[in-house]
């Protein structure tokens, strides 16, 4: 797997269950492409030369609950720790804004060697993220995932059953 293809077979299993999310009428979430500019013709038929115009944002957007969501998605091959260079500032910006306006807003971090899915917290995530720009510790530690975050699992029929993990949060949020 090169590294720009790391995480795509866990992308794939978020596809799918957003489509069973959609199928079954629980939400409509979708993979946000990368802007492209298409610069002009490739020398191959059919094909065509473009570039990224800018950064995305976040990787998953949609409607949840009569709520926005968005997300993103990281994988890392890591046994101990989920390095915060993998998530770049605009993204955790656009997290943080989300947040502010009442969106529903986390990363999902797979940890590929021990088969585990967290959902990371905005809140989670800008702790560490401050601490980090600030001279702290540049990654979050399994353990810290193990306490802080929920984990995801698959059920109901879906690989990847994340709306579980926002479920309790939004109860959480709701009761507080």
């Amino acid at each position: 797997m090169t590294y720009a293809n790391r995480g795509m077979g866990f992308e794939a299993l978020i596809n799918m269950s957003n489509d069973i999310y959609n199928r079954r009428g629980l939400a409509i979430i979708t993979k946000r492409p990368t802007p492209m500019k298409v610069l002009g013709p490739a020398k191959i038929k059919n094909q065509h030369v473009a570039v990224f115009e800018k950064p995305s944002t976040v990787d998953y957007t949609g409607v949840y609950r009569g709520r926005a969501i968005e997300f993103e998605a990281k994988s890392t091959h890591s046994l101990t720790s989920w390095p915060l260079k993998d998530i770049h500032e605009h993204q955790v910006d656009h997290l943080r804004k989300v947040d502010q306006h009442g969106g529903i807003a986390f990363v999902l971090v797979e940890f590929v060697k021990q088969h585990a899915v967290y959902l990371l917290t905005v809140k989670h995530l800008l702790y560490a993220w401050t601490a980090a720009q600030t001279g702290g510790r540049k990654s979050i530690p399994i353990d810290e995932f193990d306490r802080l975050c929920l984990q995801v699992r698959s059920g109901r029929g879906v690989p990847v059953d994340y709306l579980a993990a926002v479920d309790q949060l939004i109860m959480e949020v709701e009761s507080a």
